[in-house]
């Protein structure tokens, strides 16, 4: 008999704005929201455990190595550190622009117990000690930044305006004890849309990168930078019909498949190396605006959020859901 499909639970009290990302934290799921707050809730049990205010909408989140914190960068530049155990709120930082529409942190990547990387629409990726609340070393990037990802090798990737993928080094602690970091390549994406999401494998080997044009390309690092790119591949999906929806978020499974976030409200598990679709998991009222899976990859959080593809418009309330996950659904495919 074959196993029931898993329903998505909506968790209790969720943002009243947009939903900007989504991070577990063991048990714990935390949330950024246009509305200006980090929400936790204890992703187990399906109950909210803590809801901070901050002073102006949320772009990004990133929990501490020690899952003790969460980092948030805002649409005003700054950066702020929530110790959920203390419930304080300290700063550490902040991105600068004469126009302060161009100041907001977009991206937070922690790279380890002392550094976190952030990227933002003032065209700068920037490393910060998390014990000195300082900035040691900034980039210039050739646009503004949409998203970021930092591999298990500490290097960082960067999706810019201009469909650009700039690949940032951060294995270097002299270079950046000295405030800098290398470039390690600033290259075209493959797509020929703007670049929505990018995210490493878990084994550091490549990227998968989702447009707006409801696309993924799977590139491999080895292959990147040369003209042939043989291994490089692309593949449609999140499209009804002859309607066609970006691809808002892509999260990796510890097996080594991914799931993809639609503005069709659907979420979708792939085995990249095999180059199948597994299985829709999820079926939503709106948009897939961030999903995440756990440690265990027994769950996933997905935030139901209007993402604004087709202009102002009414739109179902902002829901935050989670799904079990059965292994079948994650499982790379066997075979041809």
């Amino acid at each position: 008999m074959e196993q029931p499909l898993p329903i998505p639970t909506a968790l209790p009290s969720p943002p009243s704005d947009g939903i900007t990302s989504l991070t577990y934290l063991q048990n714990l799921l935390a949330c950024s929201s246009w509305d200006g707050t980090v929400r936790i809730y204890d992703a187990k049990s399906k109950t909210d455990l803590v809801k901070k205010s901050l002073d102006c909408p949320l772009l990004s989140l990133s929990a501490s190595s020690d899952n003790s914190s969460v980092y948030c960068g805002g649409i005003d530049g700054t950066i702020h550190k929530f110790d959920i155990k203390n419930d304080s709120l300290s700063s550490i930082g902040s991105h600068t622009h004469d126009d302060p529409m161009k100041c907001a942190v977009s991206c937070l990547k922690i790279v380890n117990d002392s550094l976190l990387a952030s990227a933002g629409w003032d065209g700068t990726f920037q490393l910060w000690d998390v014990r000195t609340s300082k900035s040691v070393a900034l980039v210039e990037l050739p646009g503004k930044a949409f998203d970021m990802d930092v591999s298990s090798s500490d290097v960082a990737v960067v999706a810019t305006s201009g469909r650009r993928n700039v690949f940032i080094d951060l294995r270097n602690s002299t270079s950046i004890d000295a405030g800098t970091v290398d470039i390690l390549l600033d290259r075209e994406s493959s797509l020929k849309y703007q670049t929505r999401c990018i995210k490493f494998f878990p084994n550091s080997t490549g990227i998968a990168v989702g447009s707006i044009e409801g696309r993924v390309a799977i590139e491999y690092l080895d292959d990147i930078g040369f003209a042939s790119g043989k291994k490089k591949y692309a593949f449609k999906c999140h499209r009804i019909s002859d309607t066609i929806y970006p691809v808002n978020a892509i999260t990796f499974h510890k097996h080594g498949t991914f799931a993809t976030g639609g503005a069709d409200g659907t979420v979708i598990t792939w085995d990249g190396n095999s180059k199948k679709k597994i299985s829709t998991i999820a079926k939503l009222p709106t948009s897939v605006a961030c999903i995440a899976f756990n440690e265990e990859g027994d769950q996933i959080a997905i935030a139901s959020s209007y993402t604004f593809e087709e202009g102002e418009r009414d739109h179902p309330r902002e829901e935050i859901y989670v799904r079990d996950v059965l292994d079948g659904e994650v499982r790379p495919k066997v075979g041809k």
